[in-house]
């Protein structure tokens, strides 16, 4: 099984991904122990001396007053982890959770936090054996990190509330760590905060989305390609020199993987030789590559803050070194989820758009008045048949969703911990948003694909580009149907949503084109 090694830093988003979706291995490195020992010399230290020092020997938040004996700091780190552990709804998916437990212990090896080398081992053995804290939809404002649901993980690594097993099994946590030989682990000053004060479940999300949205992108530059083949439209207004002069990278990207997969097509240029000659495609077919490219520029915004975000060390307070060969405790706010917030909202509207015009295009595919001699809702025998009426139903029913989903989170804030919390970023919220908006697009593209293809075989005569014939071909092997008499289309939506979800549609598109962007 491949193993990532965490070190003091360099940690990638396909190490996270690797953790949290393929169940990679994690190990420390030596010199992530060595930092961890030394940050945590600097913590019993400030904990030995009569000063009050915040987050080791006193109350958090607005009970950070409290300066707090020596005989109750053990059971100020329980009481935080407990009683922050408030987290309500859903389950959460063991994926995220394993990037947000991930992404803590990258933050605690950094040497920064003050944490014990057992406890971060502790955290490395908790993955390692598969074990899942059950973490809650709701508890997170995004500020301070992901407060709660860090504090139902830091409970498991406690032997406490619940967990599920490898096997799937919810049980509790005691019983797991007992099963797999971890021994709970007995918190020290400063440690129960540094395991809360993160934004490492936002940040977890948005390594994924990202990740998926690279996927979904390139499928939705390849299904507006088979819709300008099914439309009869002119691949013209892909041309380079026209996206040159408008030099957004996106959208030249875009413009490029859809003249790769026309490459060769028959169907594409007759525009101007029917009965009812076209001067120009619509805007949904023109514009395809403008509005795909924007998107696609604002995942490189998203990715280049993603990596920020990566090479940071998230608490508060946080150990620095001093120069003089000791180190110093000290407040600060870098907890604040802002910067990955703005970018998970950025995504969502972006992904609304691209949900948009796939939909306008879908919808034109099945009008007759507009599809240029398609039968009606590319039905059998329309009126007897409904075609594909209501699967654009369902596509248009998704992209409204995507519309409410694209309401900003991060343009809110709730005011907490008696006002000392005044100001919160709602990232988490965000994040969770963003993961069904990516679902939502992936089904809103697995229709277009559905239209598009069967409005390419109905075109009778006129063959479509090798790379079509590739993605159809692939489409038709998975199960999904071709044209036909009515049929029950749940089931070739859903073989056609997995299909795109799985990359299997780029994959054969790319068989013929060689890699798209």
């Amino acid at each position: 099984m491949h193993t990532v090694v965490v070190e003091t830093s360099g940690t990638s988003a396909q190490d996270v991904i690797a953790v949290a979706r393929a169940g990679a291995r994690v190990e420390l490195s030596a010199e992530a122990l060595a930092a961890l020992a030394r940050a945590r010399e600097v913590v019993d230290a400030l904990a030995a001396k009569p000063e009050p020092v915040y987050g080791v020997s006193t109350g958090f938040g607005a009970l950070a007053t409290r300066h707090i004996g020596h005989e109750l700091r053990a059971q100020l780190q329980r009481n935080i982890v407990r009683s922050h552990a408030a987290g309500m709804g859903p389950r959460v998916e063991r994926e995220v959770v394993r990037a947000l437990m991930f992404l803590r212990l990258k933050t605690v090896a950094s040497g920064h936090t003050g944490v014990r080398p057992e406890v971060a081992q502790t955290m490395a053995d908790v993955l390692n054996a598969g074990i899942t804290p059950v973490v809650h939809e709701y508890g997170s404002l995004g500020c301070s990190g992901d407060l709660a649901p860090l504090s139902h993980c830091a409970l498991t690594l406690m032997g406490e509330g619940d967990a599920e097993g490898p096997d799937g099994t919810v049980r509790p946590a005691g019983e797991l760590l007992a099963a797999h030989g971890i021994a709970p682990v007995e918190l020290r000053e400063k440690e129960g905060l540094a395991l809360l004060n993160g934004t490492d479940g936002m940040l977890g999300m948005l390594l994924m989305a990202l990740a998926d949205l690279d996927r979904l992108y390139t499928a939705a530059d390849i299904t507006a390609a088979l819709s300008m083949e099914a439309l009869l439209g002119t691949p013209k207004v892909l041309a380079p020199e026209l996206h040159a002069i408008r030099p957004h990278p996106g959208q030249a990207a875009s413009a490029a993987n859809m003249l790769a997969v026309l490459d060769g097509s028959e169907l594409t240029g007759h525009f101007q030789e029917q009965e009812a000659p076209r001067v120009q495609d619509a805007y949904s077919v023109r514009c395809a590559p403008q509005v795909a490219g924007a998107g696609r520029d604002t995942l490189a915004h998203a990715r280049l803050v993603a990596e920020r975000e990566l090479a940071a060390a998230v608490d508060n307070p946080v150990v620095l070194p001093d120069g003089a060969g000791g180190g110093r405790v000290e407040s600060n706010g870098n907890f604040h989820g802002a910067p990955v917030a703005y970018v998970l909202d950025f995504l969502a509207i972006a992904a609304a758009d691209l949900g948009s015009i796939a939909e306008r295009r879908t919808d034109r595919l099945l009008d007759k008045n507009r599809s240029h001699g398609l039968p009606p809702f590319l039905a059998d025998d329309a009126g007897v048949d409904s075609g594909l009426m209501i699967a654009q139903y369902t596509q248009a029913a998704l992209v409204g969703e995507l519309k409410r989903l694209a309401v900003p989170a991060s343009a809110d804030s709730i005011p907490s911990s008696a006002m000392q919390e005044d100001h919160v970023s709602l990232g988490w919220s965000a994040a969770r948003k963003l993961r069904t908006t990516v679902a939502n697009l992936t089904r809103v593209i697995a229709v277009e694909l559905y239209a598009a293809t069967r409005g390419i075989e109905l075109r009778h005569g006129l063959a479509p580009a090798p790379a079509s014939r590739a993605a159809i071909e692939a489409l038709r092997a998975a199960g999904v149907q071709g044209p036909g008499p009515d049929r029950f289309l749940a089931p070739d939506l859903e073989a056609a949503e997995a299909f795109v979800r799985d990359g299997r549609l780029v994959e054969a598109v790319e068989r013929v084109t060689g890699p798209l962007a």
